[in-house]
């Protein structure tokens, strides 16, 4: 049986502690906390924030929405899947938050803790690359001095290469192509609309 400690929730025995909130931003000190375990030597966290620039464009905040139920059912699989990868994992802490996150200020954490640090570093890594690519939570980018805001995609996997789905308008009609990139490679652009 999977516990979730929510964030009303007076439980201390629960494996999992997971709050996606417009209300309560994330807290570090609340994470590491809930993951504290005398048994375990090693807390691994990471931190997203909002930083100011963007392919030479000026950000000025990030607005995430979310559909919470589906979010919270896809993060406990997640954490599932961590503590059957990583046996050692004791206790996983994630937070996101929804609604406006404007830059400097923190989006998502994540903490797990274990008896030694590789499987905490590992977990934790892990862990937010998953959350980017299936959690049902999206960011809109947003720009300064009328710059706009922009939807930003999350990685995908496909045939065990990361690679980025971009939808790109062929001029002239309402015709979506897909477009995919290898991470870690220059964005290639195809003109579709003459195919």
């Amino acid at each position: 049986m999977v516990k979730i400690n929510t964030p009303t929730s007076s439980s201390s025995s629960a494996q999992y502690h997971i709050r996606i909130s417009g209300d309560n931003p994330p807290n570090l000190s609340e994470c590491v906390s809930y993951v504290s375990d005398p048994m375990c030597g090693a807390i691994s966290t990471f931190i997203g924030t909002t930083r100011s620039t963007f392919d030479d464009r000026t950000v000025t905040s990030l607005k995430y929405e979310g559909y919470v139920p589906m979010a919270e059912k896809e993060l406990i699989s997640l954490c599932e899947t961590v503590t059957d990868r990583w046996s050692g994992v004791s206790k996983i802490a994630v937070h996101h938050i929804l609604g406006d996150c404007p830059v400097g200020d923190t989006s998502v954490i994540i903490a797990t803790s274990s008896a030694h640090r590789k499987e905490a570093i590992e977990s934790c890594q892990w862990l937010i690359d998953a959350l980017k690519e299936s959690v049902p939570i999206w960011k809109l980018e947003c720009y300064e001095d009328s710059g706009g805001a922009v939807w930003k995609e999350n990685f995908e996997w496909k045939g065990g290469r990361r690679v980025r789905t971009m939808a790109k308008s062929s001029s002239g009609d309402n015709e979506v192509n897909a477009i995919e990139e290898e991470l870690g490679t220059e964005v290639q652009t195809k003109d579709t609309t003459h195919d």
